[in-house]
């Protein structure tokens, strides 16, 4: 049985060092639920809490109905799989993934059978008797995941779970993880500050800073319209471009140096003449004929990398920005000559010209449900 989550108003501290200020939010039961957020913004401490190694300073942890404030970790029914696998250097894969099933009293038949499921869905019951030093880094993984499942938790907790596989192992296991995930159907909260992992197999993600949620949502909807500037700059890359609003006979237009562009869906509060940060991806920017007005740039580097050819250019407002182009048959633009660029209005963000928050139609920020 699989719990749902919430937290409500949760405080950490050590000292009078705030770790999370005021955080709440709420995970679905059955849902894979990323904290996402750079090193030290909170989110393992988060984790820590939720499991029970941590301790509470205010606010409230339920799993369903009930509080777990002052519940024994070892009473939450949690699986964990951490970032340096822990399991047992001197015990077989078999009696790794057999541990947490010893304490719980099951019989020998059913410790046998239970842990030969979790192996074959692992698809490690080939290295049954093996000691974990004869494994890869993968393996070894897969075993500790094994061992977190056997036990069926209602929660897994994953703290930073691929960070030590190298880049092809850490793609393959991202894969298995979610796959086990959704056959198992189980509560996951998965540590992580690599934003591509957290895109590929989330169901929703909490962007956090500075033990903060900027942001929850799912990963198309955190990429395309992020609800402030940090999530714009955390998630994928992107071009910062300082520009204006203007409103002209009723229609508002953004203006960034010579050039200006309808915008059409500014929310209607924030239509007014203002000063604003564009965030423009590089694949938002289109490479016009010469003969179209548009925003003027020289070309400094070019990068040709198969599907796609990335151009480094400087505006005529000086800002260096990325430009990524689906290449063509044609030559490459090569250093030097000018070009014009225009805009995808319909993907770009904009924000206050403090960047706390996205003025455009169509956020969607569960943060905001709380």
């Amino acid at each position: 049985m699989s719990e749902h989550i919430t937290i409500v108003h949760a405080l950490k501290k050590y000292g009078e060092n705030v770790i999370i200020p005021d955080l709440s939010m709420n995970i679905k039961e059955g849902e894979f639920f990323t904290l996402l957020g750079p090193s030290g913004c909170g989110k393992t401490t988060l984790l820590r809490m939720i499991a029970g190694f941590n301790t509470i300073e205010g606010g409230d942890f339920y799993f369903s109905d009930q509080r777990i404030n002052d519940l024994d970790p070892a009473k939450r029914n949690i699986g964990m799989v951490f970032q340096n696998y822990a399991i047992f250097p001197h015990l077989t894969v078999r009696k790794n993934v057999e541990f947490g099933l010893k304490s719980r009293k099951y019989s020998r038949e059913e410790i046998t059978k239970q842990a030969e499921k979790y192996m074959r869905l692992m698809q490690i019951q080939q290295f049954a008797e093996r000691m974990p030093a004869q494994l890869s880094g993968g393996q070894q993984q897969r075993v500790a995941l094994a061992r977190a499942l056997c036990i069926e938790p209602s929660v897994l907790l994953m703290d930073e779970p691929l960070s030590n596989l190298d880049a092809k192992l850490r793609v393959e296991m991202r894969s298995v993880i979610k796959d086990t995930q959704r056959d198992v159907g189980i509560t996951t909260i998965y540590v992580t500050h690599d934003q591509e992992e957290a895109m590929a197999i989330s169901d929703r993600i909490a962007v956090m800073d500075e033990g903060v949620i900027q942001h929850i949502g799912t990963p198309k909807d955190i990429y395309q319209r992020p609800a402030n500037l940090f999530v714009a700059t955390f998630i994928g890359r992107t071009n910062i471009v300082d520009a204006e609003l203007v409103v002209k006979e009723g229609k508002t237009f953004l203006k960034v140096g010579s050039f200006d562009v309808e915008m059409t869906n500014v929310e209607k509060k924030h239509a007014k003449n203002q000063k604003v940060i564009v965030s423009i991806r590089p694949e938002e920017y289109k490479i016009l004929p010469k003969e179209e007005k548009g925003i003027k740039a020289e070309v400094k580097e070019s990068v040709f990398l198969g599907l796609n050819t990335h151009y480094f250019v400087r505006t005529e407002r000086g800002n260096d920005v990325e430009v990524v182009q689906e290449s063509t048959i044609d030559s490459i633009i090569p250093p030097g000559e000018t070009i014009s660029l225009g805009l995808n209005v319909s993907k770009i963000n904009l924000f206050t010209s403090d960047g706390s928050a996205n003025i455009l139609k169509g956020v969607k920020n569960d943060l905001a449900n709380m």
